[in-house]
Order: structure tokens, then C-alpha cells, then sequence
């Protein structure tokens, strides 16, 4: 992991700073999720590259909450984040902070740039703010209460804080360049009034520190050498170093951007997720055709193919559409020798051997992977009645059709050649409902047997032994590749069989061993994991099938 880091372009930029000992202390660097939702794989892309520099310079990787909204965010959030950042493999350990838990640092801090002339009261509306702004042609206008003396500015800021005048009444705000070409340093709102209770402070607060102004001065703090962060927070550098550098901060931390990771056909915008769990569209939060971590843990997906999924991505300039398939294609890569392939039966078509014993249960060993010796064998049981794949007959097989067929002869995995004698139809539909078949002793897997050959194997389960249970197959969430970039209507976007459920799938009894988010390979079907959720009744998710596009593509 850390040799193909050494090939991308942040890596060498910290290498050439580090080397002019900008830093009397250690690397540091950190994670800043705001409390407000839940994780996707976007952030899983950030918290691979600040974790993994960290380490590379033996430093220290922290997780801080950026939480001062108390309108949005909430303790369950923090559960969550701390769950899913451990599950990933990039465990801060003791290394957990809260931006509120430098409430007063941050004030104090407003109260120099105060007295500094560097900060005012400022009583203009929301709506009067953002016109006298400007544009990115037109300059702002200087707001009417931005020569207000320091001592009226202390006043009328510490009766904000005493909770003396209601919400979005006044803020505060930097007096930077109200004609600056960069809209971030036009007087920027640092400190809003806002009454709402705080899940962590409470009601010790009525007045909260924007982003753009608490971030630097948590940084500080904490003694974070380096800020890194996606590339649309570039226009907010010179507003994280003005602060720094009006604070008079030694060795200011240094903020530093890298490209922000898409998707194709994925939504990670956190306003567009919300959208689809709030409508209804998904299934929470969770939902496995969500690229949440916690949608993508459910489906199946392991941390070892998020993470070499971000590895083999490396790191990018500015923003970059990957395509979904190269995360496929790292999950295939990890599970192929780690999983246990079995034998489930998704459209069951029934075949009786007549020529076998009637009551005759016979246990056969079959390899548990093919790829992977050391798993082990599995004992298998095989009677006179059985399950094929309806898919796997062809009563008139087409041009290289090698599975069953009337009158033709195929391999049962890890059993004998069987050959089809007779078709038995429904009699008002003409459906076939069975198949009557014959099996040859002398074929049995194992015996070695080479009297003849045929040119195909299927899967089977037996009748009597063959265990129920419920699959989800996925597909992508969106008919497009291309996300939406404005809020559409999401009914005419979202895939229609982007889930489709299969009841009364017939599975071999080994699954019945199978624990919360297990991961299987079903023969010829894909690889699956059994829903963490699911209770009286077996469910799996597939998590992708075993055709790999990306294989493909790279070829």
C-alpha cells in the first residue's frame, strides 16, 4: 500500500515540504466528517488518503466531527462513522475529537480578530448578505455595519452569545476584501446565532462557528501538520490561511487538496442520498444499492476490496469519474480463493433418476474451491429426485448448448453422468414440470473413470435435503451512467430491476452453517453474503455476479 503511494503526486508535494522542516512536530493529519449523515465511498477515498500518508510519515491519523450545526446533526451519526471508519480498517484508536469540544478556543479566537479590526457585527439579512456579496464578475458592496468600533463589536458579540437577540439576527463576519476575485474572502460569516440544543453541548451555546472558520483553528489544536481535503475546497485555502495567519498560529497546519472521487452510475452527492432515503426510493440508509459503507457492508462487499479499490485508483488531481466496475472487480479478486463455493437452484426444474435406489441417500465430497485447496471438502447429499436449473435443459439444444438436453448425456458437480430419458409436460400449459433421467454408476466423480465424456457439468441439489431460502440480485441503482446534477425526478431515473427478489431458492444444507455477512460463491451465479437482517428465513444478497467487465476492458 505504501509503495503505490510513493508514486502519487500529493505524497511527492508533502515529501518536498516536509523536507524544508516546515514542522517542529509529527505528521498529522485527520478526517473531519460533519455528525449529519452516514459514510459512502467517497469519504472512504479521504480517509484512505489522510490515514495511510499519516503512517507513511509514522504519524498520527485523527478522527474530529466537525459538529457545530446543531440543527442537523446527531449521536447516531457518530456511531455510525466510528463503526464504519473501524470496520474500513482505519481505526483512529484513541485519537477521537469534537470540534465543540473547542467551543470556547474558537470564541476566544472571534474575540482577537475583534479586537484586531480583523471582525464585525454585522446585522444584514441572510438575503441582504448574499446580494451585497456580489458575483463573479461584480464586486460586493461593503456592508453598512462594517466600521463599527471594536468596543461595540465586543458587546454586541458577547450579547449574541448570552442568547440576547433570536436566530439569524445578526452574525459575525472577517473583514477581509469585499472586492476580492475570490467570493470565499468577501467578508465571510464566521459565527451564526442559532437556538437549538447541541447533542453534545446542549443549551451551552446559542451562537456556533461556521466551517470555514472553526476548521483551521481545530487544525491548530490538534497540532495537524496537514489538512488534506477534496479539491472544491481549493477557493477555501486562502480563507484557512488568512485565519492562521491573522491568529498569528506558529507552524500553521497546511491545507492541501486532491480530487474528489465519482463514480459512474453511483450517487455520492450527501443532498441526492438523502433525497432517495427520505422518498422512499431505497431502503435507508443501508440499502445495498447504495454506496454508503453501511449499504455496501450489507451488500456484501469486504473492507480489504474497498481499500485495494483505493489503492488501485492512487491519487488524483482534480475531480474523476471512476467506473463501478473496477470495485467489482477488487471484490472478485478478494473473495475467489477466501469463499466457499456451493450449489443453489434459482429456477428449479425437477428430475427424477430412475434408475436409482428409492430411498438411497448417498453423501458425496465436493471441494470447497477450486482455486484454493485448503479449504477443504464438503459433504454433499445425493438422492433419486434432485433439482437442475430450469435454464440448464434444452429440449432441442441451439449451436453450443452443452448442458442437458433430451436423450443427451451431462455431469452432475461432484456426482455422475446423468442422461434424459423422458420430458413430463403440465397438460393445460405444456410447461415442462419434470424430467425423468437415468444415472451411470461407473461415472461417479473421483473414480476416475474415463469410458467417456461429455461437454458439459450443472448444479444440482437433492429433493429432500434441500434447504429454502430468499435471494436479492442487484443491478445498478441508476438507468444512466451519468449522475443528475440537480434534483430531478428520481422515478424516471431509478433502474426498475435494480433489485429483484427470488423466492424459494433450493440450496444444498451446507448453507445452513452460514453466519451474518458471510460471503459464498454460488456456483455459476455469483458471489453472495447472508443479510445481516434477515431473521426466521435465509436471505443473501448477491453482491456481483462472476462476469467480470472490467477484466474485459483491461484486455
Amino acid at each position: 500500500m505504501q509503495e503505490h503511494l510513493a508514486d502519487n503526486f500529493i505524497l511527492k508535494l508533502i515529501h518536498e515540504e516536509m523536507g524544508e522542516k516546515a514542522f517542529g512536530r509529527e505528521m498529522c493529519t485527520r478526517f473531519p466528517p460533519e455528525p449529519n449523515g452516514y459514510l459512502h465511498i467517497g469519504s472512504a477515498y479521504a480517509i484512505h488518503t489522510n490515514y495511510t500518508i499519516a503512517h507513511k510519515f509514522d504519524g498520527t491519523f485523527h478522527l474530529r466531527f466537525d459538529d457545530t450545526n446543531p440543527l442537523k446533526e446527531d449521536i447516531k451519526y457518530v456511531n455510525a462513522i466510528i463503526e464504519d471508519i473501524q470496520w474500513l480498517g482505519y481505526d483512529p484508536g484513541e485519537h477521537i475529537y469534537y470540534g465543540s469540544d473547542y467551543s470556547n478556543e474558537i470564541y476566544n479566537a472571534a474575540i482577537t480578530l475583534i479586537k484586531r479590526g480583523k471582525a464585525y457585527v454585522c446585522d444584514l439579512t441572510p438575503e441582504e448578505v448574499t446580494a451585497y456579496r456580489g458575483t463573479l464578475t461584480e464586486p460586493g458592496i461593503d456592508s453598512p455595519y462594517r466600521n463599527r468600533t471594536i468596543e461595540e463589536n465586543l458587546e454586541l458579540l458577547v450579547k449574541m452569545k448570552n442568547g440576547e437577540f433570536p436566530t439569524s439576527s445578526k452574525v459575525l463576519r472577517a473583514k477581509i476584501d469585499m472586492r476580492s476575485s475570490n467570493l470565499n474572502l468577501r467578508d465571510p460569516v464566521i459565527y451564526r446565532i442559532i437556538h437549538a440544543e447541541h447533542y453534545r453541548t446542549g443549551d451551552d451555546w446559542c451562537i456556533y462557528p461556521m466551517y470555514d472558520f472553526a476548521h483551521p483553528i481545530q487544525d491548530a489544536i490538534e497540532g495537524i501538520t496537514f489538512s488534506l481535503c477534496s479539491i472544491e475546497f481549493k477557493d477555501h485555502r486562502p480563507l484557512y490561511e488568512w485565519v492562521l495567519n491573522e491568529l498569528e498560529i506558529p507552524e500553521p497546519p497546511r491545507q492541501r487538496e486532491f480530487g474528489r472521487l465519482n463514480l459512474t452510475g453511483v450517487v455520492t452527492s450527501k443532498r441526492f442520498l438523502r433525497q432517495l432515503v427520505e422518498g422512499g426510493y431505497v431502503d435507508g440508509w443501508d440499502d445495498p444499492r447504495l454506496p454508503t459503507l453501511r449499504g455496501l457492508r450489507r451488500r456484501g462487499f469486504t473492507p480489504e476490496s474497498i481499500r485495494t479499490f483505493i489503492e488501485e485508483i492512487g491519487s488524483i488531481r482534480t475531480q474523476s469519474t471512476v467506473d463501478i466496475s473496477l470495485l467489482d472487480h477488487c471484490l472478485r479478486q478478494d473473495l475467489k480463493e477466501k469463499t466457499v463455493t456451493v450449489m443453489a437452484v434459482l429456477k428449479p426444474l425437477k428430475v427424477v433418476i430412475t434408475n436409482y435406489p428409492e430411498d438411497a441417500v448417498e453423501m458425496l465430497w465436493i471441494e470447497n474451491n477450486s482455486e484454493n485447496e485448503a479449504l477443504g471438502k464438503r459433504e454433499v447429499p445425493f438422492s433419486k429426485t434432485i433439482y437442475i436449473e430450469r435454464e440448464d435443459f434444452m429440449e432441442v439444444p441451439s449451436k453450443g448448448f452443452h448442458r442437458l438436453s433430451l436423450h443427451a448425456e451431462v455431469r452432475l458437480k461432484g456426482a455422475y453422468f446423468i442422461r434424459c430419458e423422458e420430458i413430463i409436460r403440465d397438460h393445460a400449459s405444456g410447461e415442462i414440470t419434470e424430467l425423468r433421467c437415468t444415472y451411470d454408476p461407473e461415472t461417479k466423480s473421483g473414480s476416475g473413470f474415463t469410458g467417456r465424456k461429455v461437454k458439459g457439468t450443472i448444479h444440482w441439489v437433492s429433493s429432500e435435503q434441500a434447504v429454502k431460502a430468499d435471494i436479492h440480485l442487484y443491478e445498478k441503482l441508476l438507468l444512466d451512467q451519468e449522475v443528475p446534477k440537480d434534483s430531478e425526478d428520481w422515478m424516471k431515473l431509478i433502474n426498475p430491476n435494480s433489485m429483484v427478489t427470488i423466492n424459494e431458492v433450493l440450496m444444498e444444507p451446507y448453507i445452513q452453517k452460514a453466519h451474518p455477512e458471510q460471503k459464498f460463491q454460488f456456483l455459476r451465479h455469483g458471489y453472495f453474503s447472508l443479510e445481516a437482517k434477515s431473521s426466521d428465513r435465509l436471505e443473501f444478497n448477491r453482491v456481483v455476479p462472476l462476469k467480470d467487465a472490467w477484466s474485459k476492458k483491461e484486455k
